[in-house]
């Protein structure tokens, strides 16, 4: 397992977490780890595919302020 499926694990581990700490009393579930197999899979890909959107709205904006090789403008 690469380390970056370990991190997307623990976030998603976190996001239950915390969406279970904010919820009410009534809507608590179970442990992340009595989570059927199912449920926490869904939640990890749920995880990978926002943590893949965020990279790549940084990375778009990042790039959105620098001009290409050769394109800059320069005022002197």
């Amino acid at each position: 397992m690469s380390t970056h499926d370990v991190f997307v694990q623990q976030f998603a581990r976190l996001f239950h977490h915390y969406q279970e700490t904010l919820s009410s009393e009534a809507e608590h579930s179970d442990s992340w780890n009595s989570l059927p197999a199912e449920e926490r899979n869904r939640m990890i890909t749920a995880a990978r595919l926002a943590i893949l959107e965020l990279e790549s709205n940084s990375q778009a904006h990042a790039r959105r302020f620098y001009a290409k090789p050769g394109e800059a403008e320069w005022g002197c």
